[in-house]
Formats: structure tokens, C-alpha cells, sequence
């Protein structure tokens, strides 16, 4: 039964829905101070409600009402404001986009051409660092972060030399990380601790069915697979199944040739494989697609078999000869993906350490990767005219140009104003698809490659809990829950890095991260763009309100046995709304095999004049590397 939302006092007086719009600009005012410890838990004064600090607004954050409404109004419509306000400012360089790429651009752009270099950065949110979102809540005098997007740094070992090198400038090296990893306690499996217990969660009778242990090590034939999957709440032809796959007991290609399975499994979707070959029921497909669901933004449905398995599906054992061809292939992805490292607010805290870069009076006294989890920002200093470096806020571009002057014009909406700002560079650090209407000069052919890929949407929520008794009794640290809204359930990183001292027994109140992709639908005959952008609308019409309610029933059902009550253990609950969210990376069942140079994302990346692309769309691929690849790409082209 639906759960009756009685309790809107819990949030305590935090801007809900309307985020930002609620609250002035950066111009004038003083963020509180709040006094932090880096030793046992911190001392924390709850931040003053009027200063202007968005980490810790609840409610709808990430794409929150007021950051998307003029971009769509460009997208949708061909609308934008008839006549601007040209500000007498002008800039060595404007960056639109204040995400990981727009963030390093401006970097490398001032180690390049010296502090002195005036560049302005604007973006559309209410606070930077793109996906990378920090989620900040207090309680009973302390502090508890959570990841509001992007969250994860990959091995250092796979990046660039420019990447590295801004990496290091940051004071993230291969030390830091290796200290980093020894933080993470060895039970926090989002942070990329393999080994520790991870179970699966299923809707029974008398609310969640859990299974503990390690789910992800049974899906491969791990330790006690057999028993895990016994205790599912499935009919027992259906266990039969999964386990044979899990084990490897048969080749459940063996009626084909070597050739005829290399060509099924590139041509073939890896839900499709289940159902024909190991004939598994399709009811029973979320439970093998939940780990890609939330790894990859995309279902079985939209990959090759071949893709599926080397992206974490299990069944590498069931395929014989191309299973063990394959094998060492799966475990470097799987171990790319998993075996990870995090700040205690995702990748928010590698933006921090970025901004405080370019602006040293946001938080003057940080002392970079030491405290940078619980330094206090001082969002009055981003946008100040004796600063080389301003970033302006709630500033949504809607036009960008060269004009006679061989300079650069960027229009822009703030807070309903229509303004106009000049450079002699700029770097588009936004989404792909908006930038053909930024800039309509472009010639067609770029513009049809800077709006082929359509980006992966997702949901991230956090859940302040009083305290973490209920959960501590589950057993694990993070659950599959493949038949729920939320299909991954998580405590936050409890990972004592950058001055942060995360709760640590079951008596401290905690935040629980959950996780929601909306691409969990039957088989579609439409291609996966097209079914990402079905999954955005999704997600731009689901009010606070409804997620509020999943969240609500869903904790309920999975923690009531334990003594938990929603009414009076939710504290508080921040959903980020991304639907804009990982770059779209091409798929064997839909997209062509272009030529070097001649994929739709090369051919969007082209530089146009004084103006250059960065974003992991230019790159095909979401990760934070390669955003740092295009920065470093787009400097290149405009400092050349």
C-alpha cells in the first residue's frame, strides 16, 4: 500500500523543489563559518539557512527547477531573449560549463598563460562541478557527506600525461590513492572493496528478502553461489537455471561454430541470450541486469552478449571456448569499474580542489587533499571583479559567436536577466546536443555529430537516517534490489579521507545512497537513443513528491523488520535528478563501425574559430580522464 507522507516538518526547514531559485546570487553575501576537526568527529554548526550554500539544500538537486528551463526553451523552441545587457567585461577566456571539463579547461588554460589570465566560467546550476555533486547534511553536531554524481576516480595508471599531471596538481597521485584506499574501511563495497559483502534484496511477502555474503562473487560461481541463489524467493526451475549459469555446468552455445558464436555474440543482445539459450524467464532478467543497470546506465537489452559479459553480467563460464577467450577481457572491465577509489562526496570533492585552484579566496585556508572534505566554501568569492578567475552561477549560455572584432560573444541568461560578456577564446564545456544551438553557424555536419549520442540518465538519492541500527542488521553494506525504483542500495562512503571522519557504529545517524536507472524496460524495437531520451522525459515528469514515496516504501520494506519507521528515521531525503547523465558510448546492436576520425563525435569536436569542445561527450566515454583529455584538447587548440 502506498505509504501516507504525513511528516514534512523533517526537513527542517530546507528548500524543497525549488532550489536555487529561491536563493540570491553569489554577489554580496558571507557564508557562515563552520569550525571542523580532522580528528575523531568534527564539530559542526549547522550552516546559516540564509547564506548561500547549495550542498546542503534537500529536495530535488542535481537538474533542479531553474537550472534547465532556458536551455530547453533554446532546445525545444528556437527561443532566447531578443536584447541583452553587454557588460563591460571581457575575458582571455569564457568556459561554459563549470563540470570536470570546464573546470580543467580553466586549469590548464591559467597554468598555461599565467594567474593573471582572466576567464570567466558559467554555468547553469546552482553550484559547480557538473555531475559531481556534493550532498552535505547535519546532524546532532555533525557533518555527513554523501555523492550527489559522479563518483569515482579510475586507476591513475590509465591516464594521460596531462591528465596526471592536473591530477598531481591537485595532490591526488598514486600515493594519495593508495592512502586513499587504506582509508576505506574493508566492509565498503561502493568504494571499490571487492571482497567485502554485498547482498541482493527481493520483494517477499512480509517485506524485502535479503540474501548477504557476497552476491557479485556468486554471479561468477564465487563461494556458496548455490546456497545464495537457493534463498531467492524464485520458483525453483528458475534457481536451476541461474546457478548453471553462474557455475559454467554447460556451454549454452555449444550447438554453434567457433565463427557462429563470435557472430552471435556481437549481434545478439545479452537479455536476448538469457531468454533463447539458458532459458531463463524474462521476469527473472532484472536480477542479471541490476549490476550493469547501475554501472552502465543501460539494460541487457541494449548490449551484445559479448559487451554484457565483459561489462560485469555473469555467464562467462557458460560459453565455452569464447567465455575463456574473453575471461581476461571481463576481469579487466569488471575490474575497471569496481575496483575504484572515492572521496567521501564522489567526485564533488575533486571540483572543490579544482575551484579552490582557480580561486584560492573560496577557501583560502584549505589545505588541499587534507581537509578538502570538510573545508567551509565561501560561495560570495566565486564571482568577484578583482578576481583573474570569476564563476558565475545560475547562468544558462544561449548564444555563442564570433563577432567582427575576432573575439568571442557569449550570451547568457542569470536569474532571468539576459546579459552579454566577450573574450578572445571560448571552450564549450556543456552537453553536446546544446551546442549546434549555441551556435548556429556551425556547418551541418557538425552539428548532426554533436547531437548523434544521447546521454545516459540516472537518479541519485540520499536518505539522512536518525541512525544506522536498522541497516547495520542486514549484513552488508550495499544491496542489489533489482525489482525495486532503486535498484542499488548503499550506506554513503564511510571513507575518512580529507579531514573527513565518516559515522562509524550503528548508534550514529548515517546516509543511505540509492541509486535509480529508468532504463528497465522489455525489449524495444526503438534504438537505445531513443529509449534514453523516453528515460529522461521519465525523469524530468517524476515529481520530488513520487520519488519521496518509492524512496519512503521502498527503506520500509527492506529495514521495517529491523525496526526501522520512515516517519520518524528519515531525516532528510536530497534526490539529484540527472538527466543528462553519462556520455553516450556506441553500442554493437546500433551503431555503425566508423573510420578513424569519422565517428559523430570526432566529427562534433572540430574546432569552430576562437571557440573549442570539451566534455566526455567529444570523447565518447564517461569518464573523468577523458574529460580532462578534452580540457587539455581544447586549451591546445586555442593557445596553439
Amino acid at each position: 500500500m502506498p505509504i501516507d507522507i504525513t511528516r514534512r516538518d523533517f526537513i527542517n526547514g530546507a528548500v524543497i523543489g525549488a532550489g536555487g531559485l529561491l536563493l540570491s546570487g553569489c554577489g554580496n553575501e558571507v557564508a557562515t563559518e563552520i569550525p571542523v576537526t580532522a580528528g575523531a568527529p568534527g564539530v559542526f554548526n549547522p550552516p546559516d539557512p540564509s547564506a548561500y550554500y547549495p550542498p546542503t539544500l534537500t529536495g530535488m538537486r542535481g537538474s533542479h527547477e531553474g537550472s534547465f528551463e532556458v536551455a530547453h526553451e533554446l532546445a525545444w523552441r528556437g527561443n532566447k531573449p531578443k536584447h541583452y545587457e553587454a557588460l563591460d567585461e571581457h575575458y582571455d577566456l569564457i568556459v561554459v560549463g563549470a563540470g570536470m571539463s570546464g573546470l580543467a579547461a580553466a586549469r590548464y588554460y591559467q597554468q598555461k598563460m599565467g594567474a593573471d589570465a582572466r576567464i570567466l566560467i558559467l554555468d547553469n546550476h546552482d553550484d559547480f562541478g557538473g555531475h559531481a555533486k556534493r550532498n552535505e547534511f547535519h546532524q546532532d553536531g555533525r557533518m555527513m557527506l554523501s555523492l550527489g554524481g559522479a563518483q569515482n576516480i579510475e586507476a591513475l595508471s590509465g591516464y594521460s600525461d596531462a591528465a596526471r599531471e592536473l591530477m598531481a596538481d591537485m595532490g591526488i597521485d598514486d600515493n594519495f590513492i593508495e592512502f586513499m584506499n587504506q582509508q576505506t574501511p574493508d566492509d565498503v563495497f561502493l568504494a571499490g572493496k571487492m571482497e567485502a559483502e554485498n547482498g541482493i534484496a527481493m520483494p517477499g511477502a512480509n517485506g524485502h528478502v535479503t540474501v548477504g555474503g557476497n552476491w557479485l562473487a556468486a554471479m561468477f560461481g564465487g563461494k556458496d553461489y548455490e546456497k545464495s541463489v537457493r534463498a531467492l524467493p524464485l520458483p525453483t526451475a528458475e534457481q536451476d537455471k541461474l546457478i548453471d549459469l553462474f557455475a559454467g555446468h554447460q556451454d549454452f552455445l555449444d550447438d554453434f561454430s567457433l565463427s557462429e558464436k563470435w557472430e552471435y555474440i556481437n549481434t545478439t543482445s545479452y537479455n536476448r541470450y538469457l531468454v533463447d539459450k539458458v532459458g531463463l524467464a524474462e521476469s527473472t532478467l532484472p536480477i542479471l541486469n541490476a549490476i550493469v543497470i547501475n554501472l552502465a546506465g543501460v539494460s541487457g537489452w541494449n548490449l551484445t552478449v559479448l559487451e554484457g559479459i565483459t561489462s560485469g553480467c555473469a555467464g562467462i563460464k557458460s560459453m565455452g571456448w569464447v567465455g575463456k577467450a574473453t575471461a581476461k577481457l571481463a576481469e579487466l572491465a569488471l575490474d575497471s569499474l569496481l575496483s575504484v577509489t572515492m572521496f567521501p562526496d564522489g567526485n564533488a570533492s575533486v571540483a572543490r580542489l579544482l575551484v579552490q585552484k582557480l580561486i584560492p579566496a573560496v577557501s583560502p585556508g584549505m589545505q588541499g587533499t587534507q581537509d578538502v572534505a570538510i573545508a567551509r566554501f565561501d560561495y560570495s568569492a566565486l564571482d568577484q571583479e578583482n578576481h583573474a578567475t570569476r564563476l558565475r552561477l545560475n547562468s544558462t549560455a544561449v548564444g555563442v559567436r564570433e563577432n567582427n572584432n575576432n573575439q568571442v560573444e557569449v550570451d547568457y541568461v542569470q536569474q532571468g536577466k539576459a546579459r552579454r560578456v566577450t573574450a578572445d577564446h571560448c571552450v564549450l564545456a556543456c552537453y553536446n546536443a546544446l551546442i549546434p544551438h549555441l551556435c548556429p553557424a556551425m556547418s551541418e555536419e557538425q552539428k548532426e555529430g554533436l547531437s548523434y549520442g544521447v546521454k545516459t540518465p540516472f537518479v541519485y538519492a540520499n536518505v539522512q537516517l536518525r541512525n544506522g541500527q536498522a541497516y547495520s542488521k542486514l549484513g552488508a553494506t550495499l544491496f542489489q534490489c533489482p525489482y525495486d525504483p532503486f535498484q542499488w542500495v548503499s550506506t554513503s562512503p564511510a571513507i575518512a579521507v580529507g579531514g573527513y571522519e565518516p559515522p562509524r557504529g550503528p548508534d550514529d545517524p548515517m546516509v543511505v545512497f540509492m541509486m535509480h536507472s529508468p532504463m528497465t524496460g522489455p525489449e524495444q524495437p526503438t534504438s537505445c537513443r531513443d529509449q534514453l531520451r523516453m528515460a529522461r522525459h521519465t525523469i524530468y515528469s517524476t515529481p520530488f513528491d513520487d520519488y519521496e514515496q518509492q524512496i519512503r516504501q521502498q527503506l520500509q520494506s527492506l529495514l521495517g523488520k529491523h525496526g526501522f519507521n520512515h516517519e520518524t528515521d528519515i531525516q532528510a531525503i536530497t534526490v539529484n535528478r540527472i538527466p543528462h547523465g553519462y556520455a553516450y558510448a556506441y553500442l554493437g546492436l546500433y551503431d555503425p563501425k566508423w573510420e578513424d576520425g569519422q565517428a559523430p563525435h570526432e566529427i562534433g569536436r572540430a574546432q569552430f574559430g576562437r571557440i573549442s569542445i570539451a566534455n566526455t561527450d567529444s570523447e565518447a566515454t564517461p569518464l573523468m580522464n577523458l574529460a580532462f583529455d578534452a580540457a587539455w584538447r581544447a586549451v591546445e587548440e586555442q593557445t596553439a
